[in-house]
């Protein structure tokens, strides 16, 4: 761990899989980590927009026998795996009767099962590494009440629960789990949210006016997060989780000029 910290890439060596990784917040996350010497996997549904750098997988979170198989071959392409993070999800809007039983079971397989199922298929790999690390994206929506997003929330805070639960069942086998809790942040999902609303430049400012430093969460920002969280120099750090949402959570402002 030391060494790594000292040569200045603190990754190298390593290899990490990203979920998700062809887009938003993961295609940045996986930037984020080959910058620190990192080998990336990506597992996505369309992995065809990935960074060509990367090794890219096809899978849907969703089917673990499309997840044992993209698993496998990372691992037989590399040869370990030292880092995971399960950065796959999907959005869902509306209130509690919003949505029927089976989306309500789609948006949970995708979201929760499917950090369980890449997780236990990487398990394996990770309790070789010296350094075995995971990360999961949750949401200030596991958090804070947000109005007509009650699927959605649902399953963040269930990502957080299981967060604890991994880091309880895997730390003495020296695998450290934590999550990252984005705000709301500028994501391909978010632009096609804005595009639906019927003023898309009011829906963005009051997306911004809700986060205390007034504007939206950008990918590299969570992805920082994510490379602390997964990084040797976090080696005391697991069962926890970061904020990246301009103080939403823990920050009660005055309104501006009062």
């Amino acid at each position: 761990m030391g060494g790594r910290a000292m040569s200045g890439r603190q990754l190298d060596g390593l290899v990490a899989v990203v979920t998700g990784g062809a887009s938003g917040i993961g295609a940045a996350i996986a930037t984020a980590l080959a910058g620190e010497g990192a080998e990336v996997a990506v597992l996505d549904l369309d992995p065809s927009g990935a960074d060509p750098r990367f090794a890219a997988f096809a899978a849907d979170v969703s089917d673990r026998a499309a997840v044992d198989r993209a698993i496998a071959g990372v691992g037989e392409r590399f040869g370990r795996i030292d880092i995971l993070v399960n950065n796959a999800g999907i959005g869902a809007q509306g209130d509690i009767a919003a949505n029927d039983d089976a989306e309500w079971a789609r948006v949970f397989s995708i979201n929760v099962t499917g950090i369980a199922r890449v997780t236990a298929a990487a398990l394996p790999w990770l309790r070789k590494s010296p350094s075995a690390a995971i990360c999961n994206t949750s949401s200030i929506a596991a958090t804070a009440g947000l109005p007509q997003r009650a699927l959605y929330s649902a399953s963040k805070g269930a990502v957080l629960s299981l967060t604890r639960a991994m880091a309880a069942d895997h730390l003495r086998e020296g695998i450290r789990v934590n999550a990252v809790n984005p705000g709301t942040a500028d994501t391909p999902w978010i632009g096609r949210l804005l595009a639906s609303a019927p003023d898309p430049a009011a829906e963005r400012a009051a997306l911004e006016a809700r986060q205390p430093h007034g504007r939206l969460v950008s990918a590299a920002e969570v992805a920082g997060a994510v490379l602390y969280l997964v990084s040797p120099s976090s080696g005391s750090t697991t069962g926890t989780y970061i904020e990246v949402d301009g103080g939403m959570s823990p920050l009660r402002l005055r309104p501006a000029g009062s």
